[in-house]
């Protein structure tokens, strides 16, 4: 009997506890408390922090506004440019506060860009969104001050916006997703699943393509013809940057001295490469690549849809194995990719619930291993430092493992849905 006390006890402290610890994870202040202190710590780390993490917006973001603000150019318009134009807007915004308090102003712009998506996200009060938003919390400190220290941040921020908003607010949702690819490039991919998976998918194909249309024409009544779709002709000839998935052999062989093997700069994309024997055909070889990649994922995504998978299960799976191809094959690779993960995992949670902790933890895994390399040590994978090197090929290896998760989830739900259709 004393056992049997002691047993009760016990649980109904525990249950005590998790009642509390529920209470608190939906009441608004602990929200936004985690909001503030998760942004602070990412303010503080990209200021204060080694390894130059607000490099790219000192470095090149600045510059580019300037140039705009004076005259002198404005990329995507009057000079190709590696990003398309809409891109042009995030970076401008900062020099409202001016040139000297540029730094600041980009943390502050991001950082509002993400307190909106979070405000539209724990709306509702559900408890998907809630879970969903602190698990985005947790998501950007791990992945540290990439995450709100480059573009990818600001479609994100748009990116989980439309997620939220896909299935009640589809038309806004499809501009939104427009307006973020005319930002970076990859939620491209996110609206690939979506015309493959979703319902109303002509909806967004047409609204998305008007709001392109209205960009380009835009861009053309400044003079900009011959720059608007230069993003995509200035990416075509690059080399393998040495955060990309492939460039681990040729990292390693460099590592070991092996000859004609090294780190190089390249002072016109201003990312490190590596070269060695065989680079060129692997450099030949990615854009193929990467094509039959998006294709065999579309095709499991269509398989599932005609065996009449809930979409549900279909479209987070399907959006999280295509964004994951977009980083495995990219010549490219840099660490500020794993924020495009936030989005898929963000919706998985929303549409699955517990179904999608598997993904949400994987991913959470592959942004600390990024932010355990980069900024504060990334002179060590430049030095070719051996445990670093381990560290940057553990995290591709995590990029692998994700895309095996979501194409064997896209594989099952397509034969479940198969079986389910065989039960009737």
């Amino acid at each position: 009997m004393a056992t049997d006390t002691a047993s009760e006890g016990v649980a109904d402290t525990t249950g005590t506890s998790r009642g509390r610890l529920a209470r608190v994870s939906r009441n608004p202040s602990a929200l936004w408390g985690g909001f503030v202190l998760v942004h602070l710590v990412l303010w503080s780390t990209a200021l204060l922090g080694a390894g130059m993490p607000l490099g790219d917006v000192t470095i090149v973001y600045r510059p580019w506004a300037e140039y705009a603000q004076h005259g002198e150019s404005f990329m995507g318009v009057t000079t190709p440019w590696v990003y398309p134009l809409v891109a042009m807007v995030p970076i401008l915004i900062p020099m409202l506060a001016g040139a000297a308090h540029y730094v600041p102003a980009w943390l502050a712009m991001v950082t509002l860009f993400d307190a909106i998506a979070f405000a539209i996200l724990i709306a509702r009060g559900r408890r998907r969104a809630l879970a969903a938003a602190w698990w985005w919390l947790a998501f950007l400190l791990v992945l540290g001050p990439i995450a709100v220290a480059r573009l990818d941040a600001v479609s994100s921020a748009i990116v989980i916006v439309a997620m939220v908003w896909l299935v009640a607010r589809p038309r806004v949702a499809s501009v939104l997703l427009a307006v973020a690819t005319w930002i970076k490039v990859w939620p491209a991919g996110v609206i690939l699943a979506i015309v493959v998976a979703f319902r109303r998918r002509w909806l967004v194909v047409g609204y998305g393509a008007l709001t392109s249309a209205l960009i380009v024409i835009v861009a053309l009544a400044f003079g900009g013809m011959a720059n608007v779709f230069s993003f995509i002709t200035q990416q075509t000839d690059r080399g393998l940057q040495i955060e990309a998935p492939i460039t681990a052999p040729w990292l390693w062989a460099a590592a070991l001295h092996l000859p004609g093997s090294s780190i190089y700069y390249d002072t016109q994309l201003l990312t490190f490469q590596a070269t060695g024997h065989g680079i060129d055909a692997a450099i030949a070889a990615m854009t193929p690549a990467l094509a039959v990649a998006v294709i065999a994922i579309v095709l499991l995504g269509l398989r599932a849809v005609l065996r009449k998978a809930p979409t549900a299960r279909v479209l987070p799976e399907l959006m999280l194995a295509v964004v994951t191809v977009l980083i495995v094959f990219n010549k490219v690779g840099s660490p500020q990719y794993i924020d495009w993960f936030a989005a898929p995992v963000v919706l998985g949670i929303l549409m699955q619930g517990r179904r999608f902790l598997v993904p949400a933890v994987l991913v959470g895994v592959t942004a600390a291993l990024t932010q355990a390399f980069y900024p504060y040590l990334y002179v060590e994978i430049l030095s070719l430092n051996a445990w670093m090197l381990a560290v940057l090929t553990l995290r591709n290896l995590m990029l692998v493992v994700v895309l095996g998760w979501s194409v064997a989830a896209l594989w099952r739900t397509g034969s479940s849905a198969l079986r389910g259709r065989d039960a009737d």
